[in-house]
């Protein structure tokens, strides 16, 4: 009789453990190096490894999908510059929280840090949405800064040493993170319902969402944003990274979103959705290779 090993046993005991060693240990190395010797060789690294893994079929699905314009030059060499800005991210992620983000460091600029004091000083519940664009790890450094009480929604790792690793290395901000999932929309709705502040990505596909244009194709989107700002009559400020050269950034803030207000909650939630949705679609539109092409963003 073939013994029955319970379901994701690999993960569990091999691939999760490996992973969070191998993060570990490329965490610990990337701390080591300064930050442009990190970005650039991970950068690179990745720039030459990344198109020749598996997953990257998906990338290049999704692009051909949305700019069935190129050709195939433009194709690969966006492909590449993705996976280098991948690269880039993942060794500068040890330092981001050393990083001037006041705006007085050549390094990040910050632009519309106006609408971020506007946040803080309305006296009202408010909501800053991204995406996973240029280095997004530079999003949590603005709130303090700035002044901003803000709790940050995030997806845990899967790997649970991984995840010791990602949470190690938010220290300051560790009590201000909320984990996506049932316990966190009750944490993410006291928060609003108390007078604090949220950071939420939203470009990733969620199963239970409703579908809302991208790109032209309907895509499962998390409709939890729309649905706290419409209860909360809340400012939504859209933020964005963007990557300029190397491990020099500019961070864009821009002025809140007009709430929908038909008076029918359904949609309501959903045109705003779908202003969100076509908000970031124009900032991917605008640097396509710094978006991160490998997410099931669409279908299955």
């Amino acid at each position: 009789m073939r013994r029955r090993f319970p379901p994701h046993w690999k993960k569990r005991f091999f691939t999760w453990p490996i992973s969070g060693v191998m993060t570990w240990f490329l965490y610990n190395l990337m701390l080591i190096l300064p930050i442009d010797l990190g970005s650039a060789i991970l950068g690179k690294l990745f720039r030459f490894l990344g198109p020749r893994l598996p997953i990257n079929k998906r990338a290049k699905t999704h692009l051909k999908t949305c700019f069935p314009h190129w050709n195939k030059i433009e194709l690969e060499a966006n492909i590449r510059d993705m996976w280098e800005n991948l690269g880039r991210t993942t060794a500068e992620f040890p330092h981001v929280q050393k990083l001037d983000v006041s705006g007085n460091d050549k390094r990040v600029e910050v632009i519309g840090v106006e609408h971020i004091h506007s946040l803080r000083d309305d006296g009202l519940p408010g909501i800053v949405f991204s995406a996973h664009l240029g280095n997004w790890e530079l999003l949590p450094m603005l709130a303090q800064p700035n002044g901003l009480d803000m709790h940050f929604v995030y997806r845990e790792l899967n790997a649970p040493l991984a995840e010791k690793v990602l949470r190690r290395h938010y220290n300051k901000l560790r009590e201000r993170l909320i984990s996506k999932g049932r316990e966190g929309a009750i944490q993410m709705a006291r928060v609003l319902r108390e007078g604090g502040h949220l950071a939420i990505m939203v470009d990733q596909k969620l199963n239970e969402g409703l579908e809302i244009p991208f790109f032209g194709q309907p895509a499962k989107t998390s409709t939890a944003l729309a649905s706290f700002a419409l209860r909360h009559k809340c400012p939504i400020v859209p933020a964005r990274v963007e990557r300029l050269s190397g491990a020099n950034f500019r961070v864009i803030f821009y002025p809140a979103l007009e709430l929908p207000n038909s008076g029918i909650r359904d949609a309501d939630i959903k045109e705003l959705m779908i202003r969100v949705n076509k908000q970031i679609e124009n900032w991917v539109r605008d640097t396509p290779s710094q978006w991160l092409w490998l997410h099931r963003r669409w279908g299955k």
